[in-house]
């Protein structure tokens, strides 16, 4: 699967593009919409910027690796619909794909949120496990949980909404 529109519209709204480099929650250095490395692999450092149309090409380069990441994880789950596809890129896109396998918990590929989604995609737990990760640094963020509220809605809905209230 690709993404899709609603997807990405959610990506965007709750990243925001920048053009200078800012620190995340974490303290980690962003740029664009939500980038924390370019396509070479080099890590955005203090004081860098683009222009909007290098963020929007660095925006899908980065989006087409969670895409392929996505795409692996949900390899096999049947009847998975574009919506849950897409909440499950956005969320990925900002916790991280979690591809190493070391049976920790750091995105979505060891998350309970996938064991759910592949045990049945049509779950309504899947709702509270999207709500979990709502925190950084210890700390729950106004952000993140209106954003997995969001990814949440859009997972069961197919509808984007962004709970920006």
């Amino acid at each position: 699967m690709e993404l899709g529109a609603n997807g990405e519209k959610l990506i965007k709204h709750f990243e925001k593009c920048r053009l200078a480099a800012y620190q995340d929650s974490k303290g980690i250095w962003t740029i664009g919409w939500g980038n924390t490395v370019y396509e070479d692999g080099k890590a955005v450092k203090k004081g860098d910027t683009i222009t909007q149309q290098r963020a929007d090409a660095l925006f899908t380069n980065i989006k087409k690796g969670f895409v392929a990441d996505v795409n692996k994880l949900t390899t096999g789950i049947k009847g998975l619909k574009q919506q849950q596809f897409d909440a499950l890129v956005c969320f990925a896109y900002n916790v991280g794909s979690d591809m190493n396998k070391n049976g920790i918990a750091e995105g979505l590929g060891d998350s309970t949120l996938l064991k759910v989604v592949k045990a049945d995609p049509k779950d309504p737990s899947v709702v509270m496990e999207f709500l979990k990760w709502n925190m950084s640094g210890g700390k729950v963020l106004d952000g993140l949980t209106r954003r997995r509220k969001a990814e949440a809605y859009l997972y069961m809905s197919g509808e984007v909404e962004f709970f920006d209230y």
